[in-house]
């Protein structure tokens, strides 16, 4: 007899594996969140021991509303063990503002959709306003006050901080500092009389509406001490790929964008049937937002653990540090992804480079693999590979 809660009319997937280990799921169940989640559901035969989750969906955050957008944040909060790194979701509508506000950490960000207006100033006075469209990136470092404003399609965008317990609603803002300072200290500060205040926030605006600016020539400020030297902005979108058979790889880190000395980061393209190849980081966690398509990532820990998640455009997914790994796409569309690393500089190690560059007999005794595995191994680095009748296809 049927549940009287279930739904016919989807495929109900059981946790039974093709070589009969598992049994069918009778009781109360998330239908959807098991299609989504299909490599959970039934995990390859090859995952074992224990590992944290390494997986976070933005659609299951708390949604922060003002007018003029809203914001969502994944932390060590939603993903305990994404200590090195924490994202914001955001979203401002055409004129909607960020306020005048710093961090304690360094902000990098990746614009999804739109665009915005980026204003700066740094320690010695130098100022710093910008226009930011789509594919492009900003970073401020920590301490520096900024603000973001959406222009006339308003926008949306990926924050990330060099810092995984820290929260967006917990930032130092301008109107929260003035509501918590008395009106005759602003009057001594700024030389006006007190009465100049009487309409100040009465707390942290955070986010909030006004008319879309006027062109960036139009809101110039000169600063006597000139413009900031190094660019906070960063066209990461027209910067030329590595391109291999499979996808392609922009890496972008200090050596390219210098002020981004404490976030490293590549976007990742994987065409269908392809995937991004068997590697570790040797310098920090892995921090990784999928913008679009669906993927799934098998992590190896070391000492017989390893786990599979399934993730889809808006997931986050987490890597610690020098945990092998790798990302299959598993859908018909391309699977384009972000990976971030709290460094200056983004490092990778291939496992099909290191056998290659390894005395053969030395991997040969180690694997009990003969020429067919020795003569495919590659010198270069492929970031991404797909190999013709070795790929995989969704069923």
């Amino acid at each position: 007899m049927d549940h009287p809660h279930r739904n016919n009319s989807i495929h109900v997937p059981q946790p039974i594996r093709s070589d009969g280990a598992g049994g069918p799921d009778l009781g109360p169940r998330d239908i959807m969140r098991d299609i989504e989640n299909p490599d959970m559901l039934v995990p390859p035969v090859t995952d074992a021991g224990l590992l944290p989750n390494l997986k976070f969906s933005f659609s299951d955050t708390h949604m922060q509303l003002n007018q003029g957008g809203w914001s969502r944040e994944i932390t060590v909060w939603e993903l305990s063990a994404a200590t090195t790194l924490a994202g914001v979701n955001m979203s401002l509508t055409p004129g909607g503002v960020r306020e005048l506000h710093w961090h304690q950490q360094a902000e990098w960000a990746y614009m999804l959709c739109g665009s915005a207006r980026i204003t700066s100033v740094d320690q010695e006075g130098r100022n710093f306003i910008a226009d930011i469209d789509q594919g492009d990136l900003w970073y401020f470092p920590a301490g520096l006050p900024h603000s973001i404003q959406g222009l006339e399609q308003g926008c949306e965008f990926l924050l990330v901080f060099d810092d995984g317990k820290f929260s967006d609603l917990n930032t130092l803002s301008i109107s929260d500092w003035f509501a918590h300072t008395p009106k005759d200290v602003l009057s001594a500060n700024f030389g006006v009389p007190a009465s100049a205040f009487d309409s100040i926030p009465t707390d942290q605006v955070y986010i909030f509406p006004s008319n879309v600016p006027g062109s960036l020539e139009s809101q110039k400020v000169q600063s006597p001490y000139g413009a900031i030297p190094l660019s906070f902005k960063h066209r990461l979108l027209a910067q030329p790929p590595i391109r291999t058979p499979g996808g392609s790889v922009r890496i972008v880190d200090s050596s390219n964008f210098p002020i981004s000395t404490t976030i490293a980061a590549a976007l990742v393209e994987i065409e269908p049937g392809a995937m991004r190849e068997m590697h570790w980081h040797p310098n920090n966690d892995e921090w990784q937002y999928y913008l679009t398509g669906q993927g799934r990532m098998t992590v190896f820990g070391g000492n017989g653990a390893a786990r599979t998640f399934d993730y889809r455009a808006g997931d986050v997914g987490y890597v610690p540090f020098a945990y092998g790994h790798y990302i299959q796409n598993t859908g018909s569309q391309t699977l384009w992804f972000l990976e971030m690393f709290k460094s200056d500089r983004f490092a990778d190690v291939s496992l099909n480079q290191w056998m290659a560059l390894t005395p053969p007999e030395l991997v040969r005794d180690n694997l009990h693999v003969g020429a067919e595995v020795m003569d495919a191994l590659r010198k270069d680095k492929w970031p991404v590979v797909k190999y013709p009748g070795f790929s995989y296809y969704p069923k």
